[in-house]
Order: structure tokens, then C-alpha cells, then sequence
């Protein structure tokens, strides 16, 4: 008999209510739940396809043991058995740094991803973290950190009120967001262009969002940063620019005004491939709209100039008074957030407090560069990373030169998995830790409700219990703390107790909270304790007796309660910027002759790791390189054939798809790809393993701020194959 039950789904950052419907204990169907406060019914295919990923056979179900360089089925108590024996030594002899982290994205699609690797870091005393931050949003959370203070006061464009929204390397329609949490962001653009508003795109490719925008800019890659300089210069020069209520909450307009006189619209168009007439219109639109947000991601975060451009991006919102006001940028205020604290100056955000052992790269939110992860393993000496723990992350894949660090792995003494897979990377492992499907996991979106366009809490209890023999990814990881940090056999409950003492202390909240507190289990507690201390005063038993969640409200004005700067206003020209501008003249010169590479997000994938899902793998969802037809006459290539193209780390063969979705100049092919190497377990994956985009890179061209890999608008070479 079958029966229903409500999820959020953890697929990609939109974070949409699902009605899973289950028989016996396996989800056979999901729909939209349009009760859902946030979502109102709207899915996407990813999260249509939950049962079969949630069931999918290739999905690990007992850990994995090293016997004899092979990795065979194991207990659990011999996993976490080697683990302890091994790890203890290892940080004995050659200090915390020796051993590496790496966190992938999916942590923060998981409840235990967003509990408790902070807990494992503490644990370890590593400063060699490496996250997928720095292969995406990096530079918004530098740019943030220099603006306000804090890295995290990510503010998002305000959809459902706003009269004017600009988008720079952003295609929402199929990646669903990315920080900026929206439940149907596709619905929300429709709705601002049905009440009147404009939709501007910039964007080197005809996505499926530029396709419904009111304007298209098909921009050259990688100069997002001259033209959202240009677009300031002229808001000073027309006398534009309008601070509305930031005024006296704002210092260094003046000094800003000075650096970007150099960067008319005259003066970038060539470079940025767009008229000055264009650029010109575009400031003048911005200004005039009632209201406007500027709202710039992955296209505009992993190129040259990503850290610029994020700081840009949020400078526009300032000059044009929309940032902090409705309809414009404003800054979210999650149910689990500390409780807003009165104004006052605040430590500020510095970068570059430790560097990288090998080639010195600057820390930044206490991350290494994940590209410079290989090279941290190869060399030999003090500090070298001889164990690495991978948590939900595939950097062989993700990161730049797959092939180097597919090499460095192999030469571990020690190396832990937490992956449901056994993929590209953690085919590695001396010990793989595979967590539980989804529907039998507990939800609650810790980081997206940080970046959400409406105030609102929700939380799911698993669909359906535990399967015998699995462990919940909570246990894993806080039995995983216990065998690193000497307390093996402990009770992994003592680390969720830690945890509340240690916020109730830090909190000033009195001791006897913690036995107030409600919940089945430790991170239910946590959660419980998180929103009693948290702006609402909400409960987790009040959570649950609203399943379809509850509405918080829009978001508000929280200038200046958020600003965490020394100076408690907004430093609208940081001096590291103001370091870093100078680099940006450079690329006044023009534009090179060579073909360009961007990467695509696919509706039906996220990243890596959804690739082994048959209904997902096919339809648009292909390896292929797309070249505008122009370039393919020019070049010689042909629909279909296949084509060899070559980058600074590499060269791949690919297929060629001629189409006039990109523009002239520039060739794209997706992220995530190459699932075709030896000792993986992934059926549908490994049958259309496509190639691996960032085999192209050699990992040394990087935000100088950000440490991010510049995955975007670099030049490549491309030729037919017979």
C-alpha cells in the first residue's frame, strides 16, 4: 500500500517542496508539494527523478576496507577501527597540516554536511582545507568580507519586488539559483517581466534565461569586471549615482570615483565586445528603474577578475541606493541566524592570514586553493599532506588538472572517503564512509536559508527509516571526530552534547536549555537549540507542526546591523582591491585573437555527481562542444564530428555541436564530465563518461584575491579530427 510523505529536496540550491510517494520503504514517485510555502509546487527534473537516484543500485550500502590494495565490503566498527589507528600516528609525527580536508558541495545539501565537518576541523587542527568554494563562489564571499566585514552577508537580488534585474554569468532557468535560494526562480522571472520590470542578461551564450530577457548582452568572457566598471564610471560622470538611505553608512566613494575614471565605456568596448552605447544605456537603465539589483555568479566568479567583479557587482547596488532596500540587494535573515546584535565596528575581514606551503597562495575564509591541493600532496618536507579526508567531493573532476591529482592521491599513506559513490576520486580511498540515500536522511537547508529571497524555515524528517545495516550520515561524521581526535568508542551522541555546551557557553544562555530541548536525535537538538537562540524564537517542535514550513516574511532592510567592518560602514574601496585594480587596466589593451571556453550548467545535473541517473543522462544533458556556426566554417568542423581542443594542461577529443547559442569567439563545453576511469562503480556514468572539461587547465592561472581557478574565458585551441 502505498503512502505519501512530504521532502525537501536536496538536489540543487532551490531547495523545493516534494510529496514523495513511497511503497513499502522505497520512493516510487515525486511530485511539487504545492502547499510548500516557498516552492509552491514547482519541481525541475532532478528533483522528478528523486526515487530513482535515492535507489539508484551503484549507490554504496556498507563501507569499503583496503585489503591488499583492493577495496572490499567491511564493518563498520573495522572502518572507524582503521581509521583510529592509522590517522593518530600520522598527526603525531607530522603535525595537524598533515592532514588535508576536502569538502564538496554537497555538504551543504546535507543536514550532517553543515553540522559537522566544522566540529571535524576543530577536532583536527588542519589549516590545509580545501572546498569546492574555490571553484565557484570564492570571490563573492572575499568581495563580501572587504565590503561588510563578514563573508558570509551575501545579499540577493530581491526577485518577487523588483523593477529592474541584471544578470551576469547567471542562467537560473536551469541551474535553479546559486547563492540566491528562490523556489522556481523561473516563475519569479516570469513574474517581474508580467508586472512591468526588465530582465538584462549578460551572458557570452543564449541560454535558456537570455532567451526571456528583455535584453541580451553577449558579452566577450572574462571582462564582466570592465564593464560593470564602465557602468560605474558613468553613474559618477552623469551624475547618476544615489545612496538613498546608505548615506552616512558609506566610505570611499570619493577614492572610487578616482580609480575607475580610466574605465569609460569608450574605453572597454572593444575588449568586452559590446558598444559604448549599450554600456551607456545600461547605467543610465539601472539609475532611472524604481528599483534594480545587480546579481553576478558562477560565470562571473571563476575568471580572472572574479573578486573584482563580485566587488562590482554589490558597488553598482551601492551607488544606485538599492542595496539594503526592497526590490533591490538585500541581505537574508535565516531562522537558525544568530540574533541581530546592535551596530557597532567589528573586527573586519582580513585575507592571507596563513599561505600555502608549496607556492605560497594567500589563504581566504580560512581555504587553501583546491588547485593548489596536488602539489601540497607531491612535495616532499614539513607540512607535506600525507592523509587526506574527502567529504562528498570529487576533485579529480572538479578541479583543475585531474590527471596530476589522480596521481597525488595514489601516493597517500591514508585516505578516507564519506561518499555514497565509489567515483574518480574516492576509488582512492583506504576507507570509504557511505552515507544513506536521501529519503532516509533528515533535512533542514542551514546554508541556502542564509541565501534565500524570503525569510521562511522548513525541515524534513526522514521518509523513510533507516535500512538495516546503514549508518545516517550524522553518526558517520561524529563517529569519524571521535577516531581522528583520539576518542574512538566513544558515543557518538557525546559530540552533539559538546556542540550545545559549547554554543550555550558562547551564547551566554544558560546551562539548562540544553534539557529543554527537543528532538529524536543529536542533530535535531542542535537544530532545536539553533532556532530557540535564534532572530524568531522559534522551536523545532513548532517547525514541525507546520510540515509545509513557515513563512517569515520578506526580506528587510539590516544596514547597519550587519556590518562587521573596523570602521562599521561600508568600505566601498578596500585596500586589497585597490591592490588589484591596476590588474584590471591590463585588460583595457583588447581582446585576443583566440577562441575563448566557457563552461554550461545542465537542468538535468549538478556538477558531478548526477551523471549515473539514467533519466537524467540524456536529452540536452551532453558532453559536447558547442561553436557558433561562423567559427566551425572557419575552423573547418562539422555537427557531430568529432574535434580536438587544447589548453594550457591538456588536450581532450569531444564531439562538436554547431550552434548559435554561443557567440561568435567562444567554444563551450560542460562541467562534471569524464566518467571513464578504472576501479569506479557508476553503470550509467560510466557508459557516456564524456571528457573532463578542466583537463584543459594546469591549475596556475587564479584569482589573485579568491585563490579561485579560472575555469572561465580562458583561450584554448581548437582543430577537427578525421
Amino acid at each position: 500500500m502505498s503512502r505519501t510523505a512530504l521532502r525537501i529536496c536536496p538536489l540543487c540550491e532551490a531547495t523545493c517542496g516534494l510529496t514523495l510517494t513511497i511503497e513499502g520503504t522505497r520512493v516510487t514517485g515525486a511530485r511539487g508539494d504545492r502547499d510548500d510555502i516557498f516552492s509552491q509546487g514547482f519541481i525541475c527534473p532532478k528533483g522528478a527523478s528523486f526515487g530513482e537516484l535515492d535507489s539508484d543500485p551503484d549507490r554504496l550500502r556498507t563501507p569499503l576496507v583496503r585489503r591488499d590494495g583492493e577495496l572490499q565490503e567491511a564493518s563498520w566498527d573495522e572502518a572507524f577501527g582503521l581509521i583510529a589507528a592509522r590517522i593518530r600516528p600520522l598527526i603525531e609525527s607530522y603535525g595537524p597540516n598533515a592532514v588535508g580536508v576536502v569538502l564538496g558541495n554537497p555538504n551543504v545539501h546535507t543536514m550532517a554536511g553543515a553540522l559537522y565537518p566544522p566540529v571535524l576541523l576543530a577536532a583536527l587542527g588542519t589549516r590545509s582545507l580545501f572546498t569546492a568554494s574555490t571553484l565557484d563562489q570564492m570571490p563573492k564571499h572575499v568581495s563580501s568580507g572587504l565590503l561588510f566585514g563578514d563573508a558570509l552577508a551575501i545579499p540577493v537580488p530581491d526577485l518577487d519586488r523588483t523593477d529592474h534585474l541584471l544578470l551576469l554569468g547567471a542562467n537560473p532557468l536551469d541551474s535553479n539559483g546559486s547563492l540566491c535560494t528562490a523556489g522556481d526562480f523561473p516563475g519569479r522571472l516570469k513574474a517581474l517581466r508580467k508586472r512591468g520590470g526588465t530582465l538584462t542578461v549578460v551572458d557570452p551564450r543564449s541560454t535558456r534565461t537570455a532567451k526571456i530577457a528583455d535584453r541580451h548582452l553577449a558579452i566577450r568572457p572574462g571582462t564582466d569586471a570592465l564593464l560593470l566598471a564602465a557602468i560605474a564610471h558613468t553613474l559618477f560622470e552623469e551624475k547618476l549615482t544615489d545612496l538613498g538611505a546608505l548615506e552616512g553608512h558609506v566610505e570611499g566613494v570619493e577614492e572610487l570615483r578616482d580609480a575607475v575614471r580610466e574605465f569609460t565605456p569608450e574605453a572597454v568596448a572593444a575588449a568586452c565586445d559590446l558598444t559604448a552605447a549599450d554600456i551607456r544605456s545600461l547605467a543610465r537603465d539601472l539609475a532611472a528603474a524604481p528599483t534594480a539589483a545587480v546579481y553576478g555568479r558562477v560565470g562571473s566568479s571563476t575568471v580572472q577578475y572574479g573578486t573584482l567583479t563580485n566587488w562590482l557587482v554589490d558597488v553598482l547596488n551601492v551607488l544606485t541606493g538599492n542595496l539594503d532596500r526592497p526590490g533591490g540587494a538585500l541581505f537574508p535573515l535565516s531562522a537558525t541566524d544568530r540574533k541581530p546584535r546592535p551596530a557597532a565596528p567589528g573586527h573586519g575581514f582580513a585575507l592571507g592570514r596563513w599561505k600555502s606551503r608549496v607556492s605560497g597562495h594567500p589563504e581566504a575564509k580560512g581555504e587553501l586553493p583546491t588547485a593548489a591541493l596536488a602539489e601540497e600532496i607531491e612535495m616532499p618536507g614539513e607540512g607535506q599532506i600525507r592523509a587526506l579526508i574527502c567529504i562528498a567531493a570529487n576533485p579529480v573532476l572538479s578541479a583543475p588538472d585531474g590527471d596530476r591529482l589522480d596521481q597525488a592521491l595514489a601516493g597517500l599513506d591514508l585516505m578516507i572517503s564519506v561518499d555514497p559513490y565509489l567515483n574518480e576520486t574516492s576509488r582512492h580511498a583506504d576507507v570509504v564512509l557511505p552515507p544513506p540515500p536521501p529519503s532516509q536522511s533528515a533535512h533542514f537547508d542551514f546554508a541556502f536559508n542564509t541565501f534565500a529571497v524570503r525569510n521562511q524555515v522548513r525541515y524534513s524528517r526522514p521518509a523513510v527509516p533507516l535500512e538495516p545495516g546503514r549508518m545516517d550520515e550524522s553518526e558517520i561524521l561524529a563517529r569519524l571526530i571521535l577516531a581522528v581526535s583520539g576518542m574512538h568508542g566513544a558515543d557518538p551522541d557525546s559530540v552533539d552534547t559538546m556542540v550545545i555546551e559549547q554554543t550555550l557557553s558562547k551564547a551566554g544562555a544558560p546551562k539548562e536549555l540544553a534539557a529543554e530541548l527537543t528532538g529524536r536525535t543529536g542533530p535535531e537538538r542542535r537544530l532545536d537549540l539553533m532556532l530557540r537562540l535564534g532572530p524568531y524564537d522559534l522551536t523545532l517542535d513548532e517547525v514541525l507542526t507546520h510540515p509545509h514550513g513557515i513563512d517569515l516574511g520578506p526580506l528587510q532592510p539590516r544596514i547597519p546591523q550587519i556590518l562587521k567592518t573596523r570602521s562599521g560602514r561600508i568600505e566601498l574601496f578596500p585596500a586589497p582591491i585597490a591592490a588589484d585594480l591596476p590588474r584590471l587596466h591590463g585588460a583595457l589593451a583588447g581582446r585576443p585573437d583566440s577562441l575563448v571556453l566557457v563552461g554550461r550548467r545542465h537542468l538535468r545535473s549538478n556538477n558531478s555527481w548526477m551523471h549515473n541517473v539514467s533519466t537524467l543522462n540524456g536529452g540536452s544533458n551532453t558532453c559536447t562542444l558547442q561553436v557558433h556556426p561562423e567559427d566551425a566554417a572557419r575552423l573547418g568542423l562539422t555537427d557531430g564530428s568529432p574535434a580536438r581542443i587544447e589548453g594550457e594542461g591538456g588536450a581532450l577529443e569531444v564531439p562538436v555541436e554547431v550552434t548559435d547559442a554561443v557567440r561568435t569567439g567562444v567554444v563551450s563545453l560542460p562541467h562534471g564530465w569524464g566518467h571513464d576511469r578504472p576501479g569506479t562503480r557508476g553503470a550509467v556514468a560510466s557508459a557516456r563518461p564524456g571528457v573532463n572539461v578542466n583537463q584543459l587547465l594546469d591549475g596556475s592561472l587564479l584569482d589573485p584575491l579568491s585563490g579561485t581557478s579560472v575555469l572561465n574565458g580562458f583561450p584554448v585551441e581548437v582543430a577537427p579530427l578525421p
